[in-house]
């Protein structure tokens, strides 16, 4: 059996997207793997994509087709479903794409360091502008260098430096070994926001060894998923900043006793309910009526969300 699982979890409204996924995976030049598709309900029909495989290509996926669970619920159910052989999971989104040695230099990593937790570098067009590589971790942070070909490196609090900005990390780019996935899940329900940040939190917390990889493993692709088209306006952006103020309300939790960490948490919360409320703002501006169904149910869990609109108006006011 194969020593690396591939967990694609699949939503697209185009063709070839996924196929172009795929062929990334079958040209890695580390090929003891075998791949899980979880297709997602997707708008667009699987087949289509792997119908251009050939057949010893379509003998390594296996497909679960289930009801739309989101991207957490979809990933939770490869993870569920991964071999009793495998050593490591590594995840990758149906619109990104794999550089050819992300595979290898991630065996031999996790491998030589003995790491359960790895994630690489990724690439993207301008509009990924926000994502950086490993390397730029040195000009901030305390790290130590494992390797310099590739350049590996190790982050002494990890957990810490995350939290301060999550922009080196992308699921796509990240492996796990059987440790780690055998018991941590990612939040389904979370399904518009933030489901990947606690996930790695999670794993950050719990593994034994993270080792980060300069060397991009992934590029950023250009598919039509659940999240595109969800901007300021957009009738789902109020349900995606709950969500990921549902997200850090857990993740405050898990950090309970780490005042710094906790600092970084209570700034991202509040964020999240000034974006929203500028979003309702702008509604009314439109003469469209703010979203109070799901406003009832931040403010039932998080009442600061009124102290929050009460200080937005004063300030707008005092202007």
């Amino acid at each position: 059996m194969a020593k690396f699982t591939v967990i694609i979890p699949y939503y697209q409204k185009q063709a070839g997207i996924l196929h172009r996924a795929l062929t990334s995976v079958f040209a890695q030049t580390y090929q003891d793997f075998d791949i899980v598709i979880v297709d997602d309900q997707s708008p667009f029909p699987i087949e289509t994509d792997l119908d251009r495989l050939s057949q010893d290509e379509r003998a390594r996926v296996r497909v679960i087709k289930q009801a739309n669970a989101g991207p957490g619920g979809a990933r939770n159910t490869g993870l569920d479903n991964v071999s009793s052989e495998a050593e490591f999971v590594a995840f990758l989104d149906s619109d990104d794409l794999w550089t050819k040695d992300h595979l290898l230099n991630a065996h031999e990593t996790m491998t030589r360091f003995e790491s359960d937790c790895y994630w690489a570098s990724i690439t993207g067009g301008d509009a990924f502008y926000y994502h950086f590589g490993m390397a730029e971790l040195e000009k901030t942070e305390t790290v130590i260098r494992l390797s310099e070909t590739p350049l590996l490196l190790e982050v002494p609090d990890f957990p810490q430096v995350m939290l301060r900005n999550w922009s080196f990390l992308h699921l796509s780019c990240m492996v796990l070994g059987r440790r780690l996935f055998e018991t941590i899940r990612f939040e389904a329900e979370l399904r518009l926001a933030a489901e990947d940040v606690l996930f790695f939190c999670d794993c950050a917390i719990a593994a034994k060894r993270i080792v980060l990889c300069n060397e991009p493993g992934a590029v950023r692709g250009e598919g039509v998923n659940i999240f595109h088209s969800i901007d300021n306006d957009s009738p789902q952006f109020l349900s995606q900043q709950f969500n990921t103020w549902v997200a850090l309300d857990t993740l405050e939790g898990r950090f309970s006793r780490k005042p710094t960490e906790i600092a970084s948490i209570h700034s991202y919360k509040h964020t999240a309910r000034r974006q929203a409320l500028w979003s309702q703002a702008r509604r009314i501006k439109r003469r469209k009526m703010p979203q109070f169904d799901l406003l009832a149910r931040w403010i039932w869990r998080d009442p600061r969300l009124l102290q929050s609109a009460f200080q937005l108006a004063v300030g707008k006011l005092s202007r």
